[in-house]
């Protein structure tokens, strides 16, 4: 336990000096490359307010904004969103426990997908500019709670059946949003194709606030019941034993990871595997206390999401890659290697 616990500050602190020097680096890939030591200059330069402006300060306009203006807001999102996901997909796991859980398989990000869809075709601004994170939310959670009705048998939860009624869910989310599409305004199509595919080539700066305090909150509230994680993850029966009420935190960190994960859809599209994947890499180093395994995973998620951009930014430049695509091919690959070993263990 002790030597678990070195691992995990040890590991803490390694990746988020890998983050902080992630976030340097990739801000200077793209097109148009710019030196870290540059690239660090004009953050400091417009952190501090000194230099910014002044036409000798050592960099031009031009590489200023693409620095200050396109990239870092961009790199930030990313860190942002895979953090956020990478949560997610720890708890999911737990509350379910089924390592094989995650927001893209069970069907949230679809319902989050449907969500978005529907505002930005049909409901505009109705509800100000909150719309489009609470249709993204409103369809994640009616996607878990209808992957949780069909996954529930004889009053419990089937994890066998869990899987499979989110890949159903998915179908029919994903389904819903074409049928928008059809009916709705051709023109659109470029911003559905977004919604479904992934991207973060939107970020900005105001768009930034929104997301981070949701995915800070998000993680705040998973950490918060680190325990009853933990008790989850031995199964049901375990859990009641240790005192834990089973439904009411099923319940609650369902509806937390609904609420991040239309967050996160709502600004940078459907980004899948990144909730799969983060939790199993972290596990054999931190061991699966959720104390340890959450920031962890945190971490690892946001660094796994910069790099996944830069290669979709940079594969084919000066077009984009949806990210969704890159992650998908990594993520599937992963989640193969995964079935694999699960069905030797049974």
């Amino acid at each position: 336990m002790r030597m678990r616990r070195h691992r995990a500050r040890f590991a803490t602190l390694v990746l988020t000096l890998v983050l902080i020097a992630s976030i340097v680096l990739a801000t200077g890939f793209g097109p148009s490359a710019i030196a870290p030591s540059l690239t660090l200059r004009i953050v400091v330069a417009h952190l501090t307010g000194w230099g910014v402006g002044i036409p000798a300060q050592g960099w031009s306009t031009s590489q200023d904004a693409v620095v200050w203006l396109i990239r870092l807001p961009r790199v930030l999102l990313a860190a942002i969103v895979g953090a956020a996901l990478a949560m997610v997909g720890v708890a999911l796991q737990a509350v379910t426990a089924n390592r094989l859980a995650d927001p893209h398989l069970l069907g949230v990000s679809a319902g989050a997908t449907f969500g978005a869809v529907l505002a930005t075709l049909f409901l505009g601004a109705v509800f100000g500019p909150f719309t489009l994170s609470l249709l993204a939310f409103a369809g994640a959670a009616l996607a878990t709670l209808a992957v949780i009705g069909l996954a529930h048998r004889h009053g419990r939860l089937e994890r066998d059946r869990l899987l499979l009624a989110g890949v159903a869910v998915s179908f029919v989310m994903l389904a819903a949003a074409n049928l928008l599409l059809y009916l709705g305004d051709q023109r659109a199509a470029s911003s559905v194709l977004f919604w479904t595919l992934g991207g973060l080539g939107l970020a900005r700066w105001d768009m930034l606030a929104i997301p981070a305090a949701v995915a800070l909150a998000g993680g705040v509230a998973l950490f918060g019941r680190r325990r009853e994680l933990n008790a989850l993850m031995t199964g049901d029966l375990a859990a009641v034993t240790l005192g834990v009420d089973v439904p009411r935190v099923r319940a609650e960190v369902f509806l937390i990871g609904a609420f991040v994960t239309g967050a996160m859809v709502a600004v940078s599209g459907a980004i899948g595997f990144v909730g799969l994947v983060t939790p199993h890499a972290c596990r054999p180093v931190v061991g699966a206390e959720h104390a340890r395994l959450l920031p962890v995973s945190a971490l690892l998620g946001a660094v796994l999401l910069i790099w996944a951009d830069v290669l979709a930014r940079t594969a084919i430049a000066p077009e984009d890659l949806p990210i969704g695509v890159v992650t998908a091919l990594a993520g599937g690959g992963c989640f193969v290697v995964l079935l694999r070993a699960s069905a030797r263990r049974n």
